[in-house]
This record gives structure tokens, C-alpha cells and sequence, in this order.
């Protein structure tokens, strides 16, 4: 796996333990440092997702609603808000990152980490976000 990728699921991990139990991004990044080594070429990639998700959420959540009218974020899967929740975040902030690649990576957490459902509705999200966000590959 490259760093990216290694950093995106060491991130999920981290936003995932925000959600679920509050705190300061800070907090969350030390003790999961200590608690899994991990990958240290991901570190730097998985630490500026969590602070910046943590920075923009309220921001990242009104895209995801915007594009998930049927879905309110409360009621999704605690695994796929969050995949959505970094998937949207680098999608708006990351512009040297192609769209298929994040939202291939995004669907492959979903996969990993997700319910059977999960992928697809990832997916979907993601890849109207991306429009809405104007994101387009070069080569397309």
C-alpha cells in the first residue's frame, strides 16, 4: 500500500474515534500514534486529513447533506459518515489528488470498514460531491 493509502485508513481510524467519542483532533492524533505505530510515511498525510476535518466539519457535513438529500448524517452508518467525511475533505482541499483516486480509495475503505451497502453508497455521494464541486479528472 503507499503512503496515502496508509494515511486515509490510519485517518478514518482517528475521525472515526472523534465521532464516536468528542475531544480535540490533537488529543486523538497523539494517543492513537501511541497506541498504533503505523506507517510513517502516511503519518503526515493521516494527521492533515483529521485536523482538517476536524477544522471544517461543520463545512464537510453541509456538503455531504447537500449531496445526500435522502440521507440525514445522523442517521448514517458511523463508517460511512466518516469515509464521506474524509473523502469530501480531500475532494475540496486536496487538488493534486485526481477524483478517481480519492473516490476509489474512499469506496475501498468503505469496502474494508463498511457494511455490504457501503461501497455503493459511498460512491454515489462522493461522486456528486466531486461534480458539485467541480472536480474533474484531466484526462476525462
Amino acid at each position: 500500500m503507499g503512503a496515502r493509502t496508509t494515511g486515509r485508513e490510519a485517518a478514518l481510524q482517528m475521525i472515526f474515534a472523534l465521532d464516536a467519542n468528542g475531544g480535540s483532533a490533537e488529543r486523538v492524533i497523539n494517543q492513537f500514534w501511541r497506541e498504533t505505530p503505523g506507517d510513517p510515511e502516511g503519518r503526515e498525510y493521516a494527521e492533515r486529513m483529521v485536523r482538517g476535518v476536524a477544522a471544517d466539519l461543520d463545512k464537510v457535513d453541509s456538503t455531504i447533506r447537500k449531496a445526500s438529500t435522502n440521507w440525514r448524517i445522523e442517521r448514517m452508518a458511523r463508517v460511512d459518515r466518516n469515509v464521506l467525511r474524509l473523502g469530501a475533505w480531500e475532494l475540496a482541499q486536496v487538488d493534486d489528488v485526481p477524483r478517481a483516486v480519492i473516490l476509489d480509495e474512499a469506496v475501498e475503505l468503505a469496502k474494508r470498514y463498511g457494511s455490504e451497502d457501503s461501497a455503493a453508497f459511498v460512491n454515489g455521494v462522493l461522486d456528486r460531491i466531486a461534480t458539485d464541486l467541480g472536480r474533474v479528472d484531466r484526462d476525462r
